[in-house]
């Protein structure tokens, strides 16, 4: 047995088909003709766009992408477009260097750029579509052909070193999951295994040493375990689990329009985290009651320029015209320190995550700010709209950052402009210091949603994208849950309501103490809604306070995590 990462829910049993990616060598060797060699390079180019087109277009008759998974294609032929990209690779090969190496340099260089942005899962799969693109540059330079997965011809389970967009698109109908030694949930191949309702374990260390094509797979995408050469007994027991997991997914489907309610009466929403507008299509095909987080820094990072207000206009109205009646919380932007913008230059910092980021930025930078802060006011007409400002840590700058929405709602008004008059105006609690003092923000706050992924990093003083300190990693650390009660009771004292927007709010484990906590609402991926629902509408809201009380009086996050298990196990 194998243990990786699950990825792509579900359980499938097949033989062995083994991708074999191939080994592309570069040649290190000097030109002298470099007319011919840039000649070369640009024909590889030209078929590099016409291999992804093909892909495309195969991946669209065959209808199992949704349009908005089929866009990765599009994004992949604007980065074997981008005039950067190709120019930088034409200065290597003036140089001297062959157009293959002068490839492999550039893409590196790319590749490392935006897998350094640590905090910024978007930006980090940008890394994967240069990894994609570039793969299949070198591979057309030396005359190479890509391993199609469209001529498998029997039920298999893909074993590979990681799938690229790519090849995830040409899977067929025979392919009934795959596993990869590299990748993680957020990886374009998981996500798109998702969308195909294949199951997917990824980052699963020694399966390509380990699995022979033809060779029996168990691949327990539930639990991210696969098991090799399994006996007829385990392949019983998995047929079974397979059988009872499809039953499972049947009865979501029945709560997609059902209240997220518990067995004594206690409601709460159950939302959905979104990056941009057409993610709001899948919140609504999940249930989602609302949108408890949408990014707009994805906007920023898609665009050569700021985002003009028009732009920006656009996005919102988008988002909130396809949720109303539902409330959309849009995060004003949360950029800097870490996550950089290219046409933004910003100082370097010792410590980026502490540092010129979010709310400090726009309060410094109120062109930016009131720019986004019009298009949301102009937007607010077509929906049910919340601002809401990141990185708060005094009170001060929550009023700061209310009064340059007041001025550029008065001004819009005084142009005659459509503007709500329904807007809630609430912040992120992920600062330690704003959790403390919630009750005082509560007085002026409308909402606080609740950031655990930045809250946990702060409370233990531990950067989340360094490995040798994941462990301190706690979401359910009394200590936690302490700083959640008390932005929660901060809330509710001045009758206001929270809700949580971190990876926190959409953990199975989690979700029973944060209900007992009092969270009024849960915003999460859309595809972790269903199960939220059906796990909140099984669970007592006196049971989970009782649940919640006694885990805010333990010492370890190991105490609580084992008393709530063997509660929903009983």
């Amino acid at each position: 047995m194998l243990k990786g990462i699950a990825a792509s829910a579900g359980v499938a049993i097949a033989k062995v088909f083994k991708l074999e990616t191939p080994v592309l060598t570069v040649p290190t060797n000097r030109i002298e003709d470099v007319d011919a060699e840039i000649a070369r390079f640009n024909a590889a180019l030209e078929k590099t766009m016409a291999d992804i087109e093909d892909i495309k277009d195969r991946a669209e008759k065959a209808g199992k992408l949704k349009p908005e998974e089929l866009e990765i294609f599009d994004a992949h032929l604007m980065m074997a477009q981008d005039p950067e990209l190709k120019d930088s690779i034409e200065m290597q090969i003036q140089d001297g260097d062959n157009a293959v190496h002068a490839t492999d340099e550039v893409a590196k260089q790319w590749i490392a750029m935006f897998e350094s942005m640590v905090d910024n899962e978007y930006m980090q799969a940008r890394a994967a579509d240069v990894k994609d693109v570039t793969f299949r540059l070198r591979a057309n330079l030396l005359g190479i052909e890509i391993p199609d997965l469209g001529k498998m011809n029997e039920d298999s389970i893909v074993v590979a070193e990681d799938l690229t967009p790519s090849d995830t698109a040409q899977l067929n109908s025979f392919a009934k999951g795959f596993v990869t030694e590299l990748g993680g949930r957020t990886s374009h191949s998981a996500i798109m295994a998702r969308s195909l309702e294949i199951p997917a374990v990824v980052g699963t260390e020694g399966i390509l040493k380990a699995a022979k094509a033809g060779d029996i797979l168990i691949m327990d995408a539930l639990k991210g375990e696969v098991f090799l050469n399994p006996s007829e007994e385990e392949i019983a027991v998995y047929r079974k689990k397979a059988a009872d997991y499809i039953q499972y997914r049947n009865d979501l489907k029945v709560l997609k329009d059902a209240e997220s309610i518990t067995t004594d009466g206690h409601k709460v929403d159950i939302v959905g985290n979104i990056g941009t507008p057409k993610d709001a299509d899948g919140v609504l095909a999940n249930g989602g009651e609302g949108v408890g987080l949408y990014r707009t820094e994805f906007l920023y990072m898609n665009s050569q320029a700021l985002p003009t207000e028009e732009e920006q206009f656009e996005a919102y109205k988008e988002v909130l015209e396809k949720m109303a009646p539902h409330p959309v919380v849009v995060r004003t932007l949360d950029i800097g320190g870490d996550k950089a913008l290219p046409y933004l230059p910003l100082d370097p910092e010792m410590n980026p995550f502490l540092g010129y980021r979010a709310i400090r930025l726009c309060l410094d930078r109120k062109d930016i700010f009131r720019t986004q802060l019009r298009a949301l006011l102009r937007a607010s007409a077509y929906g049910k709209l919340r601002i809401m400002f990141p990185m708060i840590a005094t009170l001060n700058e929550f009023r700061a950052g209310k009064q340059v929405y007041e001025e550029e709602k008065a001004k819009l008004l005084a142009e005659g402009v459509a503007v709500s008059d329904d807007i809630e105006v609430g912040m992120m609690v992920e600062i330690p210091a704003s959790a403390v003092l919630a009750d005082q923000f509560g007085k002026e706050a409308d909402f606080f949603s609740i950031g655990t992924n930045d809250l946990i990093q702060y409370s233990m003083a531990s950067d989340r994208g360094n490995q040798k300190v994941a462990y301190l990693y706690q979401p359910l650390n009394p200590s936690l849950l302490r700083l959640i009660k008390m932005a929660i009771d901060g809330a509710h004292k001045n009758g206001k309501w929270c809700g949580m927007c971190g990876e926190m709010a959409g953990d199975p484990i989690s979700a029973p103490v944060l209900l007992g906590l009092g969270l009024d609402e849960f915003s999460m991926s859309a595809t972790s809604i269903l199960p939220a629902r059906k796990m909140i509408n099984s669970l007592s809201y006196a049971e989970m306070k009782e649940v919640a009380a006694k885990a805010l009086e333990m010492a370890t996050m190991e105490e609580v995590k084992a008393m709530v298990e063997k509660y929903l196990n009983d």
